[in-house]
């Protein structure tokens, strides 16, 4: 008995199939081998043609099925989880009428600010939890003044991940999570946002139906049998936009836990137990898997921009030829607890939301030539991505999260001894280390969807635990101290 995850990348799409009894992967591969284009016809734009996931999902899925030698009839249930945020329009024959407006576009960000002032800031932030601002209801607006035509053709409005849910069982649906990171959920009144459909003029018709999370949401169509090789009927049980799936795999399902990330950029992907906001509108608030009006379950999602990128612009500009990220957090690893005195503010990769969309660059702090060296740099630049962790986690802790655990994939910024002591340090929380990816907890959660299993923690029950780190009492205020002067620098570059 097998379960199924697809994981709905801008890079590639991933396909993992997982031994429901054992928990273990049997067979992961994605497509394609090179990055799929993004195409941006103007400055700040980001499309990708839906048809191009789904030609990748099949060439994925085809290596799956033959490494493992399955037959489609074990497989007993899919999932799916999606890069968030973007936009799919079909007309009535469900044929796409224009390439998705995804993640990573930002022209409709004069629409949700437009919206977020129309509205009312208090009220927007209370209801909504969100600005408008650059999520999918905006990028709808944006097609409805810029292309009408196009406008009055649509029949449905998706997700990336309900148009893979679409191709495979012939019929739409979004989830109430779905809903949530398209800013049209109201928390308030727990329905379709009055004030966003108004503000906007969208036509309710628009919308899918909604479909529960860990349900049967359709089944596999004959014609998606037949260009797979599934069996019809299997069905499609779970989907997820890929930040709260990750959680999920990860086994993030109750308030006060953590699911982190921290490549390129870092993400802190916190559950509230209550409806909640940050008044400055700093993180992104949505449904969690398992949210529901009597038990709330709010996904806090703090994004940082200048988190991996960082050490790999060291790496590119000041490390000699032939060392490799391992050798520099053994050098990070030389120097001590604050390095000296030295502090590296990280955020040299755009505006950042912590920082209310400032863009104030990357700068070092405290430099002596007499006593620093490159060790005490690493260190400090390592210290300094920390640091802008456990800066947005007061955010979410002013929200009433009690952060108790960080859950991540044993990858990136996590592999250096420096950066997690640190983080478990200055956050005071336990982390722990895992061997998964987003598709193989996708495949998990569909068997929850379907039934197989009775419970998250008999899911998960095989989540294979690399490592768990404790905080260091002993050294607890050095870490606050050195976090306090990095905070009070950052202050003065704010302004």
């Amino acid at each position: 008995m097998y379960l199924l995850g697809y994981d709905i990348g801008s890079s590639s799409v991933k396909a993992c199939l997982v031994d429901a009894e054992s928990g273990k992967i049997a067979a992961s591969d994605y497509s394609p081998k090179t990055e799929m284009p993004i195409y941006a016809a103007r400055p700040g734009w980001a499309e990708q043609n839906p048809e191009m996931w789904w030609e990748n999902l099949k060439h994925a899925h085809r290596s799956v099925m033959k490494k493992s030698g399955v037959n489609a009839g074990e497989i007993k249930a899919i999932g799916i989880s999606w890069q968030m945020h973007g936009l799919v329009v079909v007309d009535k024959d469900l044929r796409v009428l224009r390439p998705s407006i995804i993640w990573c576009d930002s022209r409709a960000v004069p629409y949700g600010e437009k919206a977020f002032e129309a509205i009312g800031r208090e009220k927007a932030l209370s209801h909504l939890l969100n600005s408008p601002g650059n999520f999918t209801a905006s990028k709808l607006a944006w097609v409805k003044d810029n292309e009408p035509e196009i406008y009055r053709r649509i029949y449905k409005i998706m997700l990336p991940g309900d148009y893979i849910a679409m191709k495979l069982t012939g019929t739409i649906g979004m989830t109430i999570e779905g809903l949530s990171e398209g800013i049209f959920w109201d928390f308030k009144e727990n329905r379709i946002s009055e004030d966003v459909m108004k503000y906007f003029g969208f036509d309710y018709s628009l919308l899918p139906d909604i479909v529960p999370i860990f349900e049967t949401q359709g089944t596999v169509s004959a014609e998606a049998a037949a260009e797979l090789g599934l069996k019809e009927g299997t069905p499609v049980s779970y989907r997820a936009g890929d930040q709260p799936n990750n959680a999920v795999s990860l086994n993030v399902f109750n308030p006060g836990e953590i699911a982190s990330t921290a490549g390129t950029s870092g993400v802190v992907y916190g559950v509230l137990g209550e409806v909640n906001y940050d008044p400055l509108s700093r993180i992104n608030i949505f449904a969690h898997v398992n949210h529901t009006p009597e038990e709330p379950r709010l996904g806090v999602l703090l994004c940082i921009n200048g988190t991996g990128i960082l050490n790999s612009w060291i790496k590119r500009n000041m490390m000699r030829e032939g060392i490799s990220y391992p050798d520099m957090n053994e050098l990070a690893s030389r120097s001590v607890i604050g390095a000296k005195g030295l502090s590296v503010i990280p955020f040299g990769n755009g505006a950042e939301r912590i920082l209310e969309n400032k863009d104030i660059g990357c700068s070092f702090h405290g430099i002596n030539f007499n006593i620093h060296s490159i060790s005490d740099l690493l260190r400090a630049s390592q210290e300094g991505i920390v640091f802008s962790f456990k800066y947005g986690m007061e955010i979410m802790e002013a929200m009433g999260m009690e952060i108790s655990v960080i859950r991540a994939g044993n990858a990136n910024m996590f592999l250096s001894p420096v950066f997690r002591d640190t983080l478990a340090g200055v956050a005071d929380a336990v982390i722990e280390l895992y061997d998964t990816d987003g598709a193989a907890g996708a495949a998990k959660a569909a068997g929850i969807g379907a039934g197989i299993y009775s419970s998250t923690e008999e899911a998960f029950s095989s989540l294979e635990k690399i490592m768990t780190v404790e905080p260091d009492a002993k050294n607890r205020l050095q870490y606050q101290s050195a976090y306090e002067q990095w905070k009070s620098r950052l202050t003065s570059e704010i302004g």
